[in-house]
């Protein structure tokens, strides 16, 4: 990468397993990312499902991330600078969706529910944001869980190792229903 550093910085790899997971990601899925950042999210999934749209309203995230995929030989992403509410406004539906930007849940999350067939995961650090976007689907009547994953590391000390904990994520996950 270009050495660009951008706020959150890219998913750590044990959150991006589980969050992976929770998505159930098929190799005929379409899928679609708000907030790709790094594009690290957007290559995971590219490699499991058929197509990906990613976007984040960052011109540096955008930028980043289409250069993470290009490094990374993945060619089944489109990378849109634009603010998620616009993107929504098309007649698009997919399969599933990621979110690791969280501004604007109260606006999203109700398009989301309907034109996502299956599965919605949104990664969130802050409680505040875990505690808007579950009272959001929970009135969709879409929420389905949250997985809440603390990960350390180990790192070398006075001869042996210690467990520097990374902050924890909140992983929440909610069922789609798409309008007929």
């Amino acid at each position: 990468m270009n050495g660009t550093k951008l706020a959150g910085g890219p998913t750590q790899d044990e959150i991006l397993a589980v969050s992976l997971y929770k998505l159930g990601l098929h190799s005929t899925d379409t899928v679609l990312e708000i907030g790709c950042g790094t594009g690290k999210v957007s290559v995971a999934m590219a490699k499991a499902a058929r197509k990906v749209c990613s976007l984040d309203r960052r011109s540096e995230a955008v930028s980043l991330a289409t250069e993470t995929a290009g490094n990374a030989g993945v060619h089944n992403i489109d990378f849109f600078c634009t603010d998620a509410m616009d993107f929504l406004r098309q007649d698009l539906v997919f399969d599933c969706a990621f979110l690791g930007g969280t501004q604007n849940l109260a606006e999203i999350l109700p398009v989301l529910a309907k034109k996502v067939k299956r599965t919605i995961v949104i990664n969130a650090v802050m409680v505040s944001t875990l505690e808007r976007a579950v009272t959001i689907l929970k009135e969709l009547g879409i929420f389905t869980e949250v997985v809440q994953v603390q990960v350390s590391r180990s790192c070398d000390i006075a001869g042996s190792i210690m467990f520097k904990p990374i902050n924890p994520v909140y992983i929440i996950v909610a069922r789609g229903k798409p309008c007929s």
